[in-house]
């Protein structure tokens, strides 16, 4: 079984007396451990897509089941501790609380569990451990560059050992040499067992994942490989990569 499993999904607005389709029945399969990019131009739905994978919307039509649970038709509440339990979050401006150090920006998502002060430091530090910045524990975030923060970003994400990331635009912000340097951090945690999406508009970020989701006028234009249809390899990043296979859409 897949870990989530994408059954005929729309997701329709109505505006002004028109019906405005962002999702068009979408079908998709996510294996566990799966590094994978969502790709596509502004409106095209991918961030559409997300939300509603990440259980901060809910479709208007399909099912949806992540990790043997059926999310379509779950409360505020149930999506709320889905999304504390089984998913982490990156963003492309960090999203960082200025005010607190790193590790209390990593230990926020342990407070909303109940999780006691003390647990909340070690797992805290684990995880920015994982991301090599236990030594800015103490930092804020105006004192870290960029790629700092994302790393700082990624391990908040991390810290309630989430099935699955989703990382928004990730390197929007960063350099690329920097930018090369997240992306290899997010194959590390994939190669640890956690799924890994990350929604992008760049060609190149899309060509360094292993497979590649494409979405286009709220429809998947394309699900294969990267290394299919002529996708080729990122000019700018590198990556091991498995063998090439097609997924159906």
């Amino acid at each position: 079984m897949a870990l989530i499993e994408v059954r005929n999904v729309s997701k329709i607005y109505h505006l002004g007396g028109e019906e405005i389709r962002a999702l068009d029945d979408v079908s998709v399969d996510i294996d566990g451990g799966e590094f994978i990019s969502i790709i596509g131009p502004s409106g095209s739905g991918k961030s559409t897509l997300m939300h509603i994978l990440g259980c901060l919307d809910s479709p208007s039509k399909g099912t949806i089941r992540l990790d043997g649970t059926m999310i379509e038709h779950a409360s505020e509440r149930e999506l709320a501790g889905i999304r504390n339990r089984k998913i982490g979050f990156v963003f492309q401006f960090f999203n960082l609380l200025p005010k607190l150090t790193v590790l209390q920006n990593v230990e926020l998502p342990l407070i909303y569990t109940g999780v006691s002060s003390r647990e909340r430091r070690e797992r805290a530090l684990q995880a920015l451990k994982l991301v090599d910045m236990e030594n800015r524990a103490k930092h804020r975030p105006m004192q870290l560059s960029g790629g700092q923060q994302q790393r700082t970003a990624i391990a908040r994400a991390l810290v309630n050992d989430p099935k699955i990331v989703f990382a928004d635009e990730p390197t929007g912000t960063l350099d690329s040499h920097t930018g090369e340097t997240i992306l290899q951090l997010f194959y590390k945690i994939s190669e640890e067992g956690r799924t890994v999406a990350l929604v992008t508009h760049d060609p190149e970020i899309a060509a360094f994942t292993p497979r590649r989701i494409e979405i286009r006028d709220g429809k998947i234009a394309r699900n294969v490989d990267s290394k299919l249809a002529g996708l080729g390899t990122s000019p700018r990043f590198s990556i091991p990569r498995p063998s090439a296979t097609q997924h159906p859409s």
